[in-house]
């Protein structure tokens, strides 16, 4: 098979078209980061564990966190923020390559109204781990307050919207909001409730009413002010570790696999109608099922020597307990393509942060992360 690495568009950022790419990135986009940065007033990420940076850690009776050890042994200071990463996130590195630092924090860390009112607010983090696009993904019991729903995100932030109105008055407002960008990483866990629960709706009516959920989401959004967004679809769900230790020699479960293509071809039929209806919004779509399989079809092209193994974990493939303080930990963690039995890698997340943002539209379509500003 031919290696298809990320590629950039005549119109955009164009970078060597070499494995070793995303070590030299950091440089060439040093004049495309400053240029963004003045354009991106603020970032908004709501979603899931993909891109939680800490929001579980405020939930008492949570029981999906990571702010222990072995997670964040690679971030700075080896600190386990919460992020289900031995390091940074697919979100942090998305927002390095617009000029930030990093992810913008969680909504529970910030004080939202001093922050406007200084005019250093640069956005929030709502995702959290867990959670899904229906109500229900994520909770075990409705006593226990174990995520931060969608529906629960998307009222967060309109608590942040009314908070601009009042610092910022309405036009300044409608003007902050229009050019900041929406990441949205989600629809995972409700897929892998669903083909796990005892009753499973079949995917030809489960995948469409994920797709009315996540319509419903979107215009609460726009209705708020949202007119760019960064949408980043499932990956391939069967090739993930705590999948493959089902499979006979640790192949990838295919029927999830075919969920989420089901699933990414529903978004994009989604994006397009919302397009044709609000003129000005402006999209991404991120297709993180044939990201992730180019990955595991020509691992070494990209310095990936483990692609069905977790880093951080136990028993068989790594992946048949949780990363712990007490699982084992492999030390070579940039060869690795999962961190644990479900989530990538810091070196992963930065593969996929820098397709979405400069990526060929066989991978981030109708037009990559870096073209939304200017859209």
């Amino acid at each position: 098979m031919k290696v298809i690495l990320p590629k950039y568009r005549e119109n955009g950022p164009r970078f060597p078209m070499e494995k070793r790419f995303v070590f030299v990135v950091f440089s060439l986009v040093i004049g495309v980061v400053q240029s963004v940065n003045a354009e991106v007033p603020a970032i908004f990420v709501l979603g899931d564990s993909t891109s939680d940076v800490g929001t579980n850690n405020y939930l008492p009776q949570s029981t999906i966190k990571a702010n222990f050890p072995h997670h964040g042994i690679d971030f700075p200071f080896a600190i386990p923020t919460g992020r289900f990463s031995n390091g940074f996130n697919t979100a942090d590195f998305l927002a390095k390559l617009f000029g930030f630092k990093k992810s913008p924090p969680p909504f529970f860390s910030q004080n939202v109204k001093f922050s406007i009112k200084i005019r250093k607010f640069r956005g929030i983090n709502f995702s959290s781990a867990g959670c899904g696009l229906l109500g229900s993904t994520g909770q075990t019991t409705p006593l226990q307050k174990n995520v931060i729903t969608m529906e629960e995100q998307l009222f967060q932030f309109s608590t942040v919207h009314n908070d601009l109105l009042t610092f910022k008055g309405p036009l300044e407002t409608e003007k902050f909001l229009s050019k900041s960008l929406f990441f949205i990483s989600i629809g995972s866990n409700d897929i892998m409730n669903n083909y796990y629960s005892s009753n499973p709706i079949p995917k030809e009516y489960f995948i469409p009413k994920l797709g009315l959920v996540y319509e419903k989401h979107l215009r609460n959004l726009i209705s708020l002010g949202a007119r760019k967004f960064g949408i980043v679809s499932v990956p391939a769900l069967g090739c993930c570790p705590s999948q493959r230790i089902y499979q006979a020699n640790g192949e990838c479960l295919e029927e999830l696999n075919n969920q989420a293509r089901a699933f990414f071809s529903t978004m994009e039929l989604l994006l397009d109608n919302l397009r044709l209806e609000f003129k000005d919004i402006k999209y991404s779509l991120g297709n993180m099922v044939d990201m992730t399989l180019n990955v595991i079809d020509n691992a070494l092209a990209f310095n990936f020597k483990f692609v069905k193994t977790a880093c951080c974990g136990s028993g068989t493939l790594n992946a048949q307990g949780s990363c712990s303080p007490i699982s084992d930990l492999c030390s070579n963690r940039n060869e690795y393509l999962f961190w644990d039995s479900f989530h990538p890698t810091q070196t992963a997340s930065k593969l996929a942060a820098f397709t979405l943002y400069g990526g060929e539209p066989r991978f981030v379509s109708p037009i990559n992360f870096s073209q939304l500003p200017d859209a």
